[in-house]
């Protein structure tokens, strides 16, 4: 089963991995013709497509079926140059294509065959099915065809449990890759096609994960991130780095909660906001001064700079407390073990000797072995465990993902603190599984491009600089 939003990656996901939308779509569009040849011999076939891929899928399917198609729009109307390149092979080759703008364009008597393909709304689009659409779904629904609906039929939700609207009343759905979830609240038969995606498009993250990560056009100050560093104290730049990541990962604010002479080095940063506590080292008092901040902010991050004191620890623990969501790096992980977390509040970023120091379990060199340890820490404690190394994973207990970008030029200290503050910045936004996960490939992916220009010269605040380009995709 898989949702709407994790397909759309996923298919992102693939073309990166060198099976592009086109290739998709014309595997999509095959399985359908394929699926109505094994139930009807030589049938009379009208393809009913929309704008989108979806419309898209069913204009590959209408030249393998030799069928009529009644395209619910214009060539200017198709959203994507994947689906105008099959439009236009159709229209080459000659092949009966009516352009519907208007439902009183639709003719009843192009229903009238031995099977409809319902090609007008996919995954991407869910609610009540407008004009031209909603015509052409009454005629497909009063016709006596054989209805066959691309992925999903037109007007349902494809991740609600069941049709909740008017929609296309089918006969067959062929779905591609995997079930939605709306297809066990049909009465219809589901056959699931293959369609060539690549099981690492599921298990790495790919540009698809990054890509929705998008800000609303629409935004205000404070909509795209609200976050809290807490660190510093026996280190100055780590808790800096964190906060100014925050800030190149697209966050709109970056407080710093640390001792004065920590936040003195941070006001020449005139970016960031600087909450000074006195003293040399954080304490829980520290945290309850700056309450405000921490518990007011998106996300908080917490470790960077910190130390390991006893001190420290507790100034962590009250962090968990107070935040609504946290991510917790370096000595501060050792916090969780006593702490209410939950693996869609907290996530913990530790390299490999991190995960043994502080949660008890050793990771091996194989990647398979990292994985395990990473799903047990996510489960024996309740958190998002991102654990650092060659190839990152990121696992909430129940799922588990893989990143490979990064060099082995991001040994560099500090890589691990701009981490931190990557994750913190996408945990204001969006679900914790989800927000590891783009971060670990961002901030590789970051690396990466510092990596080309300077080789093991890097430095972390070299890959700050690079988190803007790397989360262009």
């Amino acid at each position: 089963m898989i949702t709407s939003r994790r397909m759309a990656a996923v298919d992102a996901n693939a073309g990166g991995l060198g099976v592009p939308p086109e290739k998709l779509m014309e595997n999509a569009g095959a399985a359908v013709a394929r699926e109505i040849r094994i139930r009807h011999d030589d049938p009379e076939v009208t393809v009913v497509a929309g704008t989108g891929n979806n419309g898209g899928d069913g204009l590959v399917a209408a030249r393998f079926l030799d069928a009529t198609t009644v395209l619910l729009g214009d060539r200017d109307d198709v959203s994507s140059e994947v689906s105008r390149q099959n439009l236009d092979a159709l229209l080459d080759a000659g092949y009966d294509v009516l352009k519907v703008g208007d439902s009183a364009e639709l003719d009843p008597a192009l229903f009238d065959v031995d099977v409809v393909v319902d090609a007008v709304l996919g995954t991407g689009v869910s609610g009540d099915v407008r004009e031209p659409a909603a015509s052409a779904a009454d005629l497909v629904n009063a016709s006596n065809a054989y209805v066959t609906s691309v992925d999903v039929p037109s007007g349902v939700d494809p991740d609600s449990s069941e049709p909740e609207v008017s929609y296309v009343d089918c006969d067959l759905v062929v779905t591609f890759h995997d079930r939605k979830p709306v297809h066990d609240g049909l009465d219809c038969d589901v056959e699931v096609a293959d369609i060539g995606i690549p099981p690492a498009a599921e298990t790495y993250v790919g540009v698809g994960d990054v890509r929705q990560v998008e800000r609303d056009p629409d935004s205000h100050k404070g909509e795209n991130g609200v976050v809290a560093v807490v660190g510093g104290g026996p280190y100055t730049g780590a808790p800096i780095l964190s906060a100014k990541a925050v800030l190149r990962a697209g966050g709109d604010l970056s407080y710093l909660v640390t001792p004065q002479h920590v936040a003195d080095a941070a006001a020449e940063e005139h970016d960031l906001i600087p909450r000074s506590v006195e003293g040399s080292l954080l304490t829980r008092d520290s945290v309850v001064e700056h309450a405000d901040v921490v518990g007011d902010a998106d996300a908080a991050v917490v470790g960077p700079g910190l130390g390991g004191s006893d001190a420290a620890l507790e100034a962590a623990e009250e962090v968990l407390e107070t935040a609504e969501r946290s991510v917790v790096d370096a000595e501060a992980i050792s916090a969780v073990t006593d702490a209410e977390t939950s693996p869609d509040s907290t996530v913990v970023t530790p390299h490999a000797g991190e995960l043994a120091k502080h949660l008890g379990l050793e990771a091996g060199e194989d990647v398979d072995s990292r994985k395990e340890a990473a799903e047990a820490a996510a489960r024996n404690h309740g958190v998002t465990v991102s654990l650092k190394g060659r190839i990152d994973v990121v696992s909430d207990g129940e799922r588990t993902r893989l990143s490979r970008t990064g060099n082995p030029g991001m040994t560099v200290g500090g890589t691990g603190d701009v981490l931190a503050g990557v994750t913190g910045r996408l945990l204001a936004t969006e679900p914790a599984f989800e927000a590891a996960c783009v971060a670990v490939y961002v901030n590789g992916r970051a690396g990466d491009s510092v990596y080309t220009d300077l080789g093991d010269g890097l430095m972390a605040s070299d890959i700050v600089e690079m988190l803007p380009e790397a989360l262009q995709l």
